[in-house]
């Protein structure tokens, strides 16, 4: 198994200490802005966003004048977190109460949307219900009947602004409406079909808190490290999964949708079995639990909770997992499309993903159960075990995609687990006597740094000073998941970094946030970039390096395999950088070369066609190469890149050619 990506905390405790009300620093951020009609809370798994909203729903229900608080949750198995919890021993006003007949989630069955019409009619305050609940509510009593009142939704990202969503034409209603108050929360604001979750003037209505999950790993007591990282197999998986599957790590495993690629003839129950049969013999189950216990080879036994199967005994199994209390209640769990979202088991140190997962959400959200904090547990592993690309097979160019999407959430995965960096222009005006120049790097007292750089356009506007400052993250993701980008991104032999970071990636801005100016669509550009350059491991900073005076520093720092004088950063000098080139180094050594020739040859036959911009960003080079050489490009050049380049020299030609033409016309 190859870790594209492997992460060290500080353990510094601070996102676990609690202030004199009992609020982590999360939460106690989130309760500053409780006087916000419309919140939206971006938070990490674990980091307390359900106590978040308890404070300050349970503030406005107090001060506020709003009468009753809903939340929505997607699946019953989250409601537990928002289950009654006594506040005020830790010194806060009030507890949350929920009482047991306006809890909607804990148990199945229908005549739920006649139970929330019934709390509505009733002197009760709190509610919780699933996010289906809730939109048939709503159907059913329309949107007055929320005046005054708080909803809550948790993952908020199951909303959409397209028209079809009726969880997003519920949340617009009630905007559109303006006398209901809305919190929103959500671990990741990014759906995997690209869909905004809200149109762009809806969104800009909410205060955001955001709390990084840099921040909240940075801040456990035990854990320390995590790894990202990918198997390739052929096969079948469920021949595979031995090689990565160890039994003695407390271990979540999803495996693929019946309807996936990955998913074996044998059916999803029979997947289990195979997966039970690799883990020993099956001694029974418990009557009580539903839990199987296992019998290894050693003679140690494990515990193994069964979701896949979707038999009455499921709600058995799910109950006996919120009862969980111990490190050794249960060993393993094997699921298929549930303990994502909200799934609370601190103990889990090994999430094991079968199959690519095409919405970063649903992976960032697997790699959240196995980052909580907990005791004895100093490394947590996300895996994803992924087929490998096989040239002899019709669903190749598939499994190519597949494997490079993998790739790109690990880069997208460093990307927010990684402490953030700011950027600002670089100023030489405070020279004195001419030696001496502003500091280039900052180092702010939590680590963080701010860094000057060359010829960086800094914010403008509010609205781009907003995407950088709170989107930056979601809008990395987008880009990441766009084809074109990819596969320019790992054809570094055929595509030039600044075609990918002046062409691609703005098209990625543009159509995600529409609404830019080409002046505030280039500024959050060079922010997009530089982040990505500087958040790579490879990028190494801390303030005795960059003191000219300390011992041993100096004033370089390692950037994509060169040492950079940090007085010379400039924007031309980053955007010269590929911001895939680390994970094409990578896949290069983790697959066999017929992999990698399949690879390439599966990106080929879908190949870029040349446009204005990447011809305009390829001439400098154009211009360079035919200085150095004594020559121009050749299309018939061996080297890919050059071929790219006369193919775009060719371009610029023709459409010199037809506007002389059009011109004389």
């Amino acid at each position: 198994m190859t870790d594209f990506v492997k992460l060290t905390y500080a353990q510094s405790g601070a996102s676990q200490s609690v202030n004199g009300v009992g609020m982590r620093a999360m939460q106690a951020r989130a309760f500053d802005e409780r006087g916000s009609q419309y919140l939206l809370v971006k938070a990490p798994p674990a980091s307390g966003k359900s106590r978040a909203l308890m404070f300050i729903a349970l503030d406005k229900l107090a001060n506020q004048g709003i009468r009753k608080a809903i939340v929505a949750v997607p699946e019953r198995s989250i409601g537990s977190s928002f289950r009654s919890t006594p506040l005020s021993q830790d010194g806060f006003f009030a507890d949350w109460v929920v009482e047991p007949q306006w809890n909607l989630t804990s148990a199945g069955g229908a005549q739920k949307t006649k139970a929330f019409a019934e709390f509505m009619d009733s002197q009760a305050k709190t509610l919780v219900c699933t996010h289906a609940t809730l939109r048939f509510a709503f159907e059913h009593l329309g949107a007055q009947a929320f005046d005054n009142c708080l909803l809550a939704i948790d993952e908020f990202h199951h909303a959409s602004a397209d028209e079809d969503s009726r969880l997003g034409e519920l949340v617009r209603s009630l905007v559109e409406r303006d006398k209901a108050h809305i919190v929103a929360m959500t671990g990741s604001y990014f759906r995997g079909d690209a869909t905004p979750v809200l149109r762009p003037e809806d969104e800009a209505r909410f205060n955001r808190v955001t709390y990084t999950y840099y921040e909240q790993l940075n801040g456990y007591k035990d854990l320390k490290t995590l790894g990202i990282g990918y198997h390739f197999y052929r096969g079948r998986y469920i021949d595979a999964i031995n090689e990565v599957l160890d039994p003695t790590k407390k271990t979540i495993i999803h495996i693929p949708s019946v309807r996936s690629a990955e998913a074996t003839s044998e059916g999803k129950y029979g997947e289990v079995d195979r997966i039970l049969d690799h883990l020993g013999r099956v001694l029974g189950r418990d009557a009580a639990t539903g839990f199987y216990r296992i019998e290894r080879a050693d003679g140690t036994q494990l515990v193994v909770a069964d979701l896949v199967d979707d038999s009455a005994d499921r709600e058995r199994v799910m109950a006996s997992l919120r009862e969980i209390k111990g490190r050794d209640d249960v060993d393993i769990i094997i699921a298929l499309g549930m303990a994502k979202e909200g799934f609370d088991w601190i103990w889990c140190e090994h999430a094991l993903t079968v199959g690519y997962r095409g919405s970063l959400t649903e992976i960032i959200q697997i790699i959240g159960r196995a980052t909580r904090d907990a005791p004895g547990k100093s490394h947590a592993q996300f895996t994803n075990l992924i087929a490998e690309p096989d040239a002899a097979e019709e669903r190749v160019a598939d499994a190519v995609n597949n494997m490079l999407k993998a790739i790109a959430c690990s880069l997208l995965m460093e990307q927010v687990l990684a402490p953030n960096f700011k950027f600002r222009a670089k100023d030489d005006s405070d020279e004195i006597d001419g030696s001496r120049r502003e500091t280039n790097i900052i180092f702010d007292k939590d680590g963080s740094a701010s860094v000057a750089i060359l010829g960086f356009k800094e914010p403008s506007t509010e609205r781009s000073r907003q995407i950088i400052e709170t989107d930056l993250a979601d809008l990395t993701a987008a880009i990441f998941q766009d084809d074109s980008v990819l596969r320019a991104s790992l054809s570094p032999d055929e595509y030039a970094p600044e075609v990918i970071n002046q062409v691609y990636i703005p098209r990625v801005i543009q159509t995600k946030y529409p609404d830019l100016s080409d002046e505030e669509v280039e500024e959050v550009r060079q922010a997009v970039v530089a982040n990505g350059v500087f958040k790579s491991p490879e990028v190494e900073l801390n303030p005795g390096d960059l003191d000219p005076d300390a011992k041993g520093g100096s004033k370089f720092v390692k950037m994509a395999e060169k040492l950079i004088n940090i007085d010379e950063l400039s924007i031309d000098l980053i955007d010269s950088i590929n911001p895939f080139q680390r994970a094409y180094e990578i896949l290069s050594k983790a697959v066999t070369a017929d992999v990698l020739r399949t690879i390439h040859g599966a990106i080929a036959t879908t190949k870029i066609a040349m446009s204005e911009e990447e011809a305009v960003a390829l001439f400098p080079r154009i211009k360079a190469f035919t200085s150095e050489r004594g020559h121009e490009p050749s299309l018939t050049s061996a080297n890919p890149l050059e071929r790219r380049m006369a193919e775009a020299l060719a371009w610029i030609r023709e459409a010199k050619r037809k506007r002389m033409a059009a011109a004389g016309e």
